[in-house]
């Protein structure tokens, strides 16, 4: 088990924010309607916001590096058709590649044809969702496309979903506005890992909400990755170093966590040196 820090950036500010909160410039939101959660029907709630830095993101960058914490996520929030506000989210995330070379992932709206940018600007792996899917599918085409742009161990597949009715956890896109039809299994999993270096898996429903982690899926990843051996980072709803153990537990001390509204750098409780020793010993104890 490892941390894996996070920048994530919106309107050109490092911000935590509630998952599934973000909208559509329009406002409007686009779930497929048999799907759509009791507290996006209210129509209020815009975006909600946990933390807003008054900081650039290579000084998050900076104190990652020096934590000796690689592998790390940056994503920009706004869509590429805000312009304005995406290209301000491109000016931070490049000010924290330059920070820490090699150091940090990035993702959000990514293409074959923007992902050197972001190699080249220094980042380890680019992140992919939303371009992978169409129509609530998975595009084999896109995800043939963006493996050729830049190489199996250069990408990372988001899965990041949402629980159903069923119990089943659906793949979400579009900033988690989208919820499409693949539902992470272990075949999913076991397929998908033929075309990426790693997974990076949010729970939706709980990120940014400090309330705890979503049990359900920490054990379906993490008893996937006991048999597969293949890179995981769960995020979401992380609290308190008990949270850590939980994860620890499910996976045998393999699946890497991020931590973001409830570390204090964000305006949390949690403190980034702890939850790194807490880790590595999980890491060491459960094995």
């Amino acid at each position: 088990m490892r941390i894996r820090p996070c920048i994530d950036i919106h309107n050109g500010k490092v911000k935590q924010i509630v998952g599934g909160s973000l909208r559509d410039e329009s406002g409007k939101e686009s779930v497929l309607k048999e799907s759509v959660h009791k507290e996006r029907l209210s129509g209020e709630n815009p975006l909600r916001e946990n933390f807003v830095s008054q900081k650039d993101a290579d000084v998050y960058a900076a104190i990652y590096r020096r934590a000796m914490l690689p592998g790390g996520h940056i994503i920009l929030l706004n869509s590429v058709k805000e312009k304005e506000a995406y290209e301000a989210d491109l000016r931070q995330a490049f000010l924290a590649l330059k920070e820490y070379p090699d150091g940090m992932q990035a993702g959000g709206g990514i293409t074959p044809e923007t992902a050197d940018r972001f190699l080249e600007a220094g980042a380890s792996h680019v992140i992919v969702t939303s371009y992978v899917f169409r129509d609530g599918e998975l595009d084999r085409d896109h995800l043939d496309e963006m493996v050729r742009a830049v190489g199996k161990k250069h990408l990372v597949l988001d899965l990041s979903c949402r629980k159903q009715e069923n119990g089943s956890y659906v793949v979400v896109t579009d900033r988690w506005q989208k919820l499409t039809r693949l539902v992470i299994s272990e075949e999913t999993l076991d397929f998908l890992a033929q075309f990426c270096d790693e997974f990076l898996i949010h729970a939706a429903d709980v990120e940014g909400k400090r309330a705890g982690v979503e049990e359900d899926l920490a054990e379906l990843l993490g008893g996937w990755q006991k048999k597969s051996r293949f890179p995981v980072t769960y995020a979401g709803g992380v609290h308190a170093l008990e949270d850590l153990s939980k994860i620890a537990a499910s996976s045998g001390g393999r699946m890497d966590v991020t931590v973001g509204s409830a570390l204090d750098l964000f305006g949390g409780n949690l403190k980034l040196q702890e939850l790194k020793k807490m880790a590595e010993k999980l890491s060491a104890e459960v094995r």
